[in-house]
C-alpha cells in the first residue's frame, strides 16, 4: 500500500485526490506517523492510503502475473459494487480452473481474497467467476434449496444441506428471506461449513 507523507491529513488527502481524480471521501487511509516538529515547524504526517481503483489494480495486476506465470492465457473484467469485486475470468481452458465441483476456482477465491485483504490491511470482499460457472451454480444451489424449504415448511422438520462455499450459502440466504416459516443457519467449521434450514412459526 502507497504512502504519502504532508504537513497534514487534509493536504495530503487533497494531493490524492487532485492525482487519482476522485473525491476525498473515496480514499480510505491510516494515520502511521505523525512528527511534531520544533515549535509547529517542520510538522509533518504519513498515512497509508487506497481508493477502490487501486484494489481493482491490485486485483488484476495479481491475477495477471499469476496466469502468465502458468502461460495461461485469459480475458479479465473487474466489475465494483457496494465494495464488492466480482472478476469475470475467460481462459482458454476454463474446465481446469474451475476443477471438479469447483474445488479449483473455490482454492482460487480463497487466496485471492487472502492476498487482498493482507495487502490492504481490510477485509475485502471479492468473487472470481469463470465463463458463468458461478452464476450457473447459484442457480442450481438455490433450485436445491428452495426444494428442501419447501419440505421444511410442510413437515415443519429443520433440514441440514451438504458443505458449501461462503458465496453459495450467501446467495440461498438471500433467496429464502422471502420465503415464510423458513430462516437459515450456518453450522461447522472451514469446508465443513453448510446451512441449516429451519421452520420458523409466524405469528
Amino acid at each position: 500500500m502507497k504512502q504519502y507523507t504532508g504537513k497534514n491529513v487534509d493536504e495530503i488527502l487533497a494531493s490524492i485526490a487532485a492525482e487519482k481524480n476522485v473525491t476525498t471521501e473515496d480514499i480510505t487511509y491510516t494515520v502511521i506517523e505523525e512528527k511534531a516538529g520544533f515549535l509547529g515547524v517542520g510538522k509533518e504526517v504519513t498515512i497509508e492510503a487506497y481508493t477502490k481503483a487501486d484494489i481493482k489494480d491490485y486485483i488484476y495486476d495479481y491475477l495477471q502475473q499469476y496466469f502468465e506465470n502458468i502461460e495461461m492465457d485469459i480475458e479479465m473484467m473487474i466489475e465494483e459494487q457496494d465494495n464488492f469485486y466480482k472478476i469475470n475470468l475467460n481462459a482458454s481452458n476454463n474446465a481446469i480452473l474451475i476443477g471438479k465441483a469447483g474445488q479449483t476456482l473455490q482454492a482460487m477465491n480463497n487466496v485471492l481474497k487472502a492476498a487482498v485483504s493482507s495487502h490492504f490491511k481490510k477485509r475485502v470482499s471479492c468473487l472470481i467467476d469463470i465463463n458463468g460457472y458461478k452464476d450457473e451454480r447459484y442457480k442450481k444451489v438455490i433450485g436445491i434449496a428452495t426444494r428442501v424449504a419447501k419440505t421444511v415448511v410442510y413437515s415443519k422438520t429443520d433440514a441440514l444441506l451438504d458443505p458449501m462455499p461462503n458465496d453459495e450459502r450467501k446467495a440461498i440466504h438471500n433467496h429464502l428471506t422471502t420465503m415464510p416459516h423458513v430462516a437459515t443457519v450456518s453450522e461447522g467449521e472451514g469446508n465443513q461449513r453448510r446451512l441449516k434450514i429451519v421452520y420458523v412459526e409466524e405469528d
